[in-house]
């Protein structure tokens, strides 16, 4: 049965195929490298870096506007798939700050036990 607003067969937005993963990937990879090089003397070149620099903005700019055009133009995320992208962020944010406490509270455990044992 068809949704009534959309026209579609379900409630979820299936991802259409994009270019946008694995040019930045790719253009991210480039980036690290020149940055070490750079960072390590290898190279004075800094217009490679400036590039790939530049090239990782306009691809995730490229990337931000596609997923606009589909949420707002398109009518691609319905209110599942809104509450979905909510609670993805918030997971990923809940996420970060475990692994950050975990680290922290190891590093201070550590601290005390050399302390501890001096």
């Amino acid at each position: 049965m068809a949704n009534f607003f959309t026209g579609r067969m379900h409630l979820f937005h299936i991802v259409n195929k994009s270019p946008w993963p694995i040019l930045l990937s790719l253009s991210l990879f480039s980036f690290i490298i020149d940055t070490v090089l750079l960072l390590h003397n290898f190279t004075s070149d800094t217009s490679s870096f400036s590039r790939n620099f530049l090239l990782v903005v306009i691809i995730m700019g490229l990337w931000w506007r596609d997923i606009i055009r589909e949420g707002f133009y398109e009518g691609c995320h319905t209110t599942v798939v809104m509450y979905g992208l909510r609670l993805g962020v918030a997971l990923f944010i809940v996420s970060e700050v475990m692994f950050f406490l975990a680290f922290f509270l190891g590093f201070f455990f550590i601290q005390a036990l050399h302390l501890l044992f001096k």
